[in-house]
């Protein structure tokens, strides 16, 4: 088995899987916008002063935020 077959094989049913939180961030601010993001998810890196950058670090630092950004991305990707 080569290594892409393995990595390919690990996570079959994570829908998330080989898609980066840039990337995530970036469709939910383009479908949203920022205050709608911040009304959505209420927290401080959407409705102060938000960046992506400064989103990103947060996000990668606090676990229960990244999984509502990872929520909200498959729940408007569904509809």
């Amino acid at each position: 088995m080569t290594d892409k077959t393995k990595s390919e094989n690990t996570q079959p049913n994570n829908p998330l899987h080989g898609i980066r939180l840039i990337d995530i961030l970036e469709y939910l601010v383009d479908e949203y916008g920022w205050e709608e993001l911040g009304y959505e998810i209420n927290i401080n890196c959407f409705t102060n002063n938000p960046s992506i950058k400064s989103s990103l670090k947060f996000l990668r630092k606090t676990q229960w935020a990244r999984k509502k950004v990872e929520n909200l991305y498959l729940k408007t990707i569904k509809e």
